[in-house]
């Protein structure tokens, strides 16, 4: 194989992940924009912008991976049937999840009133952080099985597909989940 073979097949593969990814962020990026009264209203939300969103990277990335280890193994077969192992993971990523958001959430109320910078109560964020990451939570689930199941039968390497799809969706399924979960949780609290 010549190196520009490979660098042929190497950027085929590559260029519609990362044209889906660059639409992606594009779209989460304006979700964000359209939250600024949001973000005005609730102080500390911009802070936990990052961590939420890095937060469904790791989590989902994990399940991810797993599903494709389990795939490559032949410990579950990629077919939409309900499967224990399966539910299983995705419900720890989904408790994982939830739990790390909330831990973020409590960590914005602690250190922003140590920096001497506002930060709403401690009950709308947990509102947020937990609302958000179920919403998310489920949305990424659909969306990783989905994607490492579909790729592992047309012969893909779900271990390519994982990393970029879990970044895309997060993003955009996470913003438009601290959208809604922002929204009720002004309304509630």
């Amino acid at each position: 194989m010549s190196v520009r073979s490979v660098l042929g097949d190497t950027y085929r593969g590559a260029l519609p992940t990362l044209l889906v990814s660059a639409v992606g962020g594009l779209l989460a990026g304006t979700v964000l924009s359209s939250m600024e009264a949001d973000l005005a209203a609730v102080d500390g939300l911009l802070v936990l912008v990052p961590a939420f969103l890095a937060i469904r990277g790791s989590v989902y990335g994990s399940l991810g991976s797993r599903l494709s280890s389990a795939l490559h193994q032949g410990l579950v077969d990629p077919v939409f049937e309900p499967d224990r192992r399966v539910g299983v993971a995705a419900l720890a990523a989904l408790l994982n999840g939830v739990c790390a958001t909330l831990f973020a959430s409590v960590l914005v109320v602690v250190v922003l009133p140590a920096l001497g910078r506002p930060v709403a109560g401690l009950d709308t964020l947990v509102v947020i952080a937990l609302l958000g990451g179920v919403l998310s939570g489920v949305a990424l689930i659909a969306v990783v099985v989905t994607v490492v199941f579909v790729g592992f039968r047309r012969g893909m390497n779900p271990d390519d597909l994982v990393g970029p799809t879990v970044t895309t969706a997060g993003d955009v399924f996470g913003m438009l989940a601290l959208l809604a979960a922002t929204r009720v949780a002004l309304a509630v609290t």
